[in-house]
């Protein structure tokens, strides 16, 4: 556990997946196309705590949508890659542009990345920190660092950021000025 903690305490960059861990991964259609995602406020506050606390937020997709989009752009998150069928190669851009995000010299190491399923493991290899949310595929739960005690889009990524900025003692200053602040979450050596 104490491993694990130290991960956690050296993330400067959270990267995220979007469906089946911002949303519950469900995707619903109508006649135009993708009509629907649901988010989770407490999720989003919880991207608000972890950019105030100063931590960088990316999202890294396979998939490409304009409700990501505008749900990035609600929530400052950027860089926003979509369509990364690769998400190892994904990483590597994301790294690659941290410069311009305020973020010089990031590595892999310095990241955390939640998933939930199987093309999420080639980036949960690579980066320091690796999370899944509760209902995650078994491959994943077994790679990841730290579980989250809530499903994708139902605050799980809430408890990632609690758990980061617990394990960076920043939680208790954050949590005054974000209150409900607590949560939990299952530690993995």
């Amino acid at each position: 556990m104490e491993l694990v903690q130290r991960r956690a305490a050296f993330v400067r960059l959270v990267v995220l997946d979007v469906d089946g861990v911002l949303t519950d991964g469900r995707l619903y259609f109508g006649p135009e196309g993708e009509a629907l995602k649901v988010f989770d406020v407490r999720d989003g506050h919880g991207v608000r705590m972890l950019r105030d606390a100063g931590l960088g937020v990316a999202l890294l997709s396979s998939r490409r949508s304009a409700i990501v989009e505008r749900r990035a752009a609600e929530l400052d998150i950027a860089p926003v890659l979509q369509g990364e069928r690769d998400k190892a190669a994904g990483l590597a851009r994301l790294l690659a542009q941290a410069g311009q995000s305020g973020l010089a010299g990031l590595k892999a190491a310095d990241c955390a990345f939640m998933g939930d399923d199987l093309p999420d493991l080639p980036v949960m290899a690579q980066v320091g920190f690796a999370a899944a949310v509760a209902d995650a595929a078994p491959e994943v739960l077994a790679a990841a660092h730290w579980v989250a005690p809530a499903p994708g889009g139902r605050g799980a990524v809430r408890a990632l950021a609690e758990y980061i900025l617990r394990c960076q003692g920043r939680l208790p200053g954050l949590a005054a000025a974000h209150p409900g602040a607590g949560g939990g979450g299952a530690a993995r050596a």
